[in-house]
């Protein structure tokens, strides 16, 4: 396939939510030790199941690469591209590749798993519920690593930056594989509703160090 033209692939609020996915990820995870950031530690994962849930919408309304519809695909079909992959012959698909989208689904959904145990334990105090928050987010972090390396090692198979693909939205491609438009304004929206957002926890005193150490106290025991 000739593919040496620079297309627009991936749209403005896929990549916007990417990288706050990425941001939030990494700071929930620096803030999960003490009490003195649990405000912002919540606030993250609270903004973290935000996205997913717009992510799983977008994945149905979205643009084409963006639909869950053009990159989920079966085990065969994800048996089929790693056995390729493994042998340097396989046709790389323009949006996701089938083991890029077991990542992006395992992520989605630990998301939701790490968040619902913390929730849970947050209210209850019980102790199992931590433990499973932590598990969750540790398998995150691996499936997470995984993913940085899959697409370090497409990037090379591919001769082409995949990372810088997911900041400025272009690829390798036919021109007639190229989505229409960028939709800008929704990838603005999103940015904006995640900063507004934080900007109602920052007045919240749940973000203030005295006020989270007295909402924690009562899971001290836990520790």
């Amino acid at each position: 396939m000739q593919a040496n033209d620079k297309v627009l692939v991936w749209d403005a609020p896929t990549r916007v939510f990417h990288w706050l996915m990425v941001l939030c990820f990494a700071g929930a995870w620096i803030t999960s030790d003490g009490d003195r950031w649990l405000g912002v530690h919540l606030t993250l994962g609270y903004t973290l199941v935000g996205l997913v849930l717009w992510r799983v919408l977008w994945g149905l309304v979205g643009t084409r690469y963006a639909r869950f519809s053009n990159f989920i695909r079966g085990p065969h079909a994800i048996g089929r591209y790693a056995s390729g992959m493994l042998g340097y012959k396989v046709a790389h698909p323009v949006g996701h590749n089938p083991l890029g989208a077991v990542s992006i689904v395992l992520m989605l959904t630990l998301t939701l798993l790490v968040n619902g145990a913390g929730w849970l334990y947050f209210n209850s105090g019980v102790h199992a519920l931590k433990e499973m928050h932590e598990g969750a987010a540790s398998a995150m972090l691996l499936v997470v690593g995984v993913h940085v390396v899959g697409v370090l090692f497409a990037s090379l198979m591919q001769r082409e930056n995949l990372a810088r693909s997911m900041i400025n939205g272009y690829k390798k491609a036919k021109a007639a594989d190229a989505i229409r438009w960028s939709w800008w304004p929704i990838g603005a929206l999103l940015l904006a509703a995640v900063l507004g957002f934080w900007w109602l926890q920052w007045q919240s005193p749940l973000l203030d160090t005295t006020g989270a150490a007295a909402l924690s106290a009562r899971h001290g025991d836990d520790d």
